[in-house]
């Protein structure tokens, strides 16, 4: 394995991860597939993989392909429907479940029913205003082969039998609008990710340690990376030396790439929303709603918070929830500290995080109203989705915290990112994943894009470049630009995914 920058002295690994979620176990196994010799040490604070971001409960589930999610398709000034970024995702997704499909033909992870399900994917608005602008976003999505077997319909008896559910009791009068596709997926990503971690420490010269928190990192002079280690169970201390580091901590990457004391990490702050679903208890009505739906988030709300009644495949049981309700915690991570964001500012970043925040008065206005809701005020919310609903079919389920990416800005000083970012050193030996949505859907190509800054002499020989389209055969292609292509590539990896219908 080459360098950017040539490290010389001993070290323990070639590579440490940080975090057991679903980013470390993609470069993790990607790495080992393209050097089967590469050392691996994978540190995780908690005693199980994927508890945090990653698992079941604290995820959308949704196989994040922009099929359904309207914060990807943002109205412009002029009118127009922008899709440049649901686009963008599609053909991340296709190549995520390229990569899955990879992994159960070489027989590195079995049984795919445990992690990917065939859900339709929907949008469903009212208004004439928003029906107006779903018109506009299908029209749009046409143009895109990746959208081709889209539907849409104004016709309310076609969007009680895709989903009768969110057309029982609603007023026959009602504009409303509805897409729908049914190439859209319910992923798992808890039990994903642990596959893969099962499959990573069976293999040589990879280690995974639970119950481990990095309490500081730094680089030494021979260009290798310290980490201290804390076994949180006997309280031992320890140093291990690495060439390549990744954090992938989810909210707690902000504080290690902080400590990594990188030029490249500099000024970036975090803001962390938290979330909330109300899950449904009632099994008769579980059984009635097959699909994702989706609709517009209020003003103000982060892309978390776009809400949506969702049918779930979760520990094998079908489940129905709706959410998600946002929330403010200074923690970043479900099992972190209320100091996690006040020890998070800067000299370097209190400028960008005061401006970000200026900047999204709406943002917070909306977190106190979402903070001082009731049990009926969350119940009135899933009656626009759910008419008949009802308070006693429903219970409040907490969700993950999410630590939105805050960066500097010539103009405005500091903004407000909702996606994901990766920060790498200029010579490639550290690279940590900030930010959230669409994240997990999304993990291959965000894989990819690092290993092309972080592994580029690598990357660019002739083992690595067959081996990559072993594991992803469009790689370097544009499904979205070739029709026969992507209903090829969708065919084949349904097929090894054995995708089949909750």
């Amino acid at each position: 394995m080459t360098k950017k920058k040539k490290t010389v002295g001993k070290t323990d690994a070639d590579v440490i991860l940080i975090g057991a979620g679903i980013m470390s176990a993609t470069l993790g196994v990607l790495l080992k597939e393209l050097e089967p010799n590469l050392s691996i040490e994978i540190y995780e604070r908690l005693d199980i993989a994927a508890a945090e971001s990653s698992d079941a409960w604290n995820n959308a589930g949704t196989g994040h392909s922009a099929f359904c999610e309207l914060n990807y398709t943002p109205e412009k000034k002029d009118g127009t429907v922008e899709t440049k970024k649901a686009v963008q995702i599609a053909e991340h997704f296709e190549v995520s479940k390229q990569f899955w499909a990879y992994l159960i033909e070489k027989g590195l992870i079995s049984n795919p029913e445990n992690f990917i399900r065939k859900i339709p994917h929907m949008s469903f608005v009212w208004g004439k205003k928003n029906v107006d602008y779903l018109k506009k976003r299908y029209d749009e999505l046409q143009k895109c082969d990746l959208f081709s077997d889209m539907q849409y319909t104004e016709d309310a008896d076609v969007v009680k039998d895709w989903a009768p559910l969110i057309m029982d009791g609603r007023k026959k009068n009602e504009k409303i609008a509805a897409t729908r596709m049914d190439l859209g997926t319910d992923v798992n990503f808890g039990s994903l990710t642990r596959d893969m971690f099962n499959y990573l420490k069976e293999q040589s010269n990879v280690s995974l340690y639970f119950n481990h928190e990095i309490r500081d990192l730094k680089k030494n002079k021979d260009g290798n990376w310290i980490i201290k280690v804390k076994d949180l169970e006997s309280g031992d201390k320890r140093k291990r030396v690495a060439k390549f580091v990744f954090i992938g901590a989810g909210g707690g990457s902000l504080p290690l790439l902080e400590k990594s004391d990188i030029p490249e990490g500099k000024g970036f702050g975090g803001f962390p929303v938290s979330g909330q679903w109300l899950k449904c208890t009632n099994e008769e009505i579980i059984a009635k709603h097959h699909a994702k739906v989706y609709g517009k988030a209020a003003v103000g709300a982060p892309p978390m918070s776009v809400p949506h009644l969702d049918t779930r495949m979760i520990n094998g049981k079908q489940a129905l929830l709706f959410g998600p309700y946002a929330g403010f915690s200074t923690k970043f991570l479900k099992n972190g500290s209320f100091l996690d964001l006040p020890k998070s500012i800067k000299f370097n970043n209190i400028r960008p995080m005061l401006s970000a925040g200026l900047h999204n008065l709406d943002l917070t206005k909306y977190l106190i109203e979402q903070v001082r809701q009731s049990p009926e005020d969350r119940l009135e919310a899933l009656k626009e989705y759910l008419p008949t609903a009802e308070l006693k079919d429903w219970e409040l389920e907490y969700a993950g915290q999410r630590v939105q990416v805050i960066k500097k800005d010539e103009k405005k000083g500091g903004i407000l990112e909702f996606g994901t970012e990766v920060v790498s050193a200029g010579d490639g030996s550290i690279a940590a994943l900030l930010g959230a949505s669409p994240g997990a859907s999304t993990a291959v190509s965000i894989m990819l894009d690092l290993l092309d800054r972080c592994f580029t002499a690598d990357l660019a020989t002739p083992e690595w470049q067959s081996k990559i389209k072993e594991m992803i055969p469009t790689y370097g292609k544009a499904l979205a630009d070739d029709a026969e292509l992507c209903k090829a590539t969708r065919s084949r990896t349904s097929k090894i995914l054995k995708i089949e219908t909750i």
